[in-house]
């Protein structure tokens, strides 16, 4: 398996996804990866459009859940029906047991919605009565917040932002892409869309998902991504600011999840060993939400990408 046979899908999703090539690559960084999305980003920059084009291209299929605060976690996992006919009761699965899975505007959904949900991204599978249902194994939840409302909202417990592989932030696209987005509406209005490759078949990502494993890594990058998590738990022997504004360190789900995404990145660029500039690739995006600070980094105006850029200054390249 090549990534020359993901590039089809991948010009397909910056053609459908115009002006938010960070938004394409780390889905299908994501997808190699075998993990989940967190996507971050004003309404209206087709975060639903964009995984919507990535189900058209794979061999899946894809379900929508708008978060709600009346959703209920059976209205994730399914519920068993009873059967007046038969006396008995029926499984009937929910929206999880889908190939992709869009859970829109995620925070809006009290904490037992969430912690399905939780179960489902950790352990592929559910929980019905004394049931346990395994979930497909191709399985991506691509989860969305608003950062402009916070009213009405539940915040994500870090239990669960810990589940998601990467958090990226998206913003509005610039003059260009945006006239580019008014000629391809205008042309899908007037039934010209553009075609979608060829379906990505499930056992090509997943012998893709092994050439990634088994890719070259040197011993002194390792020892990087290792120091680079170890700035984060013990920032006092790094810099002294960093011990003031962070407030916990990341658990070693992200030196896992930093090795899957840097691996993913050099592969989708054709390369057969990782390097330096893949792992700085992801490491926001890796991080980010994993990286709590203390009051005193809000008080001096220092964001959680400030601290993820000092980390990079400070920890020696090899």
């Amino acid at each position: 398996m090549a990534s020359t046979d993901f590039a089809p899908l991948r010009e397909y999703l910056n053609s459908q996804i115009i002006g938010q090539h960070a938004l394409t690559d780390n889905m299908l960084i994501a997808l190699l990866a075998d993990g989940h999305l967190l996507v971050e980003g004003p309404p209206g920059l087709a975060k639903t459009r964009a995984i919507n084009a990535l189900a058209n291209g794979l061999e899946g299929d894809f379900h929508r859940v708008q978060f709600t605060p009346d959703l209920l976690p059976a209205d994730l996992t399914g519920t068993d029906i009873y059967r007046p006919e038969t006396g008995e009761f029926i499984f009937q699965s929910g929206p999880l047991f889908h190939n992709l899975v869009l859970a829109d505007e995620i925070n809006r959904a009290p904490a037992k919605v969430q912690s399905a949900l939780l179960e489902a991204m950790a352990e592929r599978q559910i929980t019905v009565g004394n049931t346990t249902y395994d979930l497909p194994e191709l399985f991506l939840v691509m989860a969305t917040q608003n950062p402009l409302e916070q009213e009405g909202t539940y915040p994500l417990p870090e239990a669960q932002l810990d589940r998601f592989l990467m958090h990226v932030e998206i913003d509005y696209p610039n003059a260009k892409s945006e006239l580019m987005i008014l000629h391809l509406t205008r042309n899908e209005g007037l039934s010209k869309p553009l075609s979608p490759p060829v379906p990505l078949s499930q056992k090509a990502i997943f012998d893709a998902r092994e050439a990634i494993l088994s890719m070259h890594m040197s011993d002194a990058l390792q020892e990087y991504m290792v120091q680079l998590v170890m700035a984060t738990r013990q920032p006092q022997q790094y810099d002294d600011k960093l011990a003031q504004y962070i407030a916990l360190g990341v658990s070693p789900r992200a030196t896992i999840a930093l090795d899957k995404c840097a691996r993913a990145h050099a592969w989708l660029m054709g390369r057969d060993f990782v390097g330096p500039d893949n792992i700085h690739a992801v490491f926001h995006n890796v991080m980010r939400h994993r990286l709590p600070l203390t009051y005193e980094a809000e008080a001096d105006g220092i964001n959680v990408n400030d601290v993820l850029n000092t980390i990079l200054k400070t920890v020696a390249v090899p």
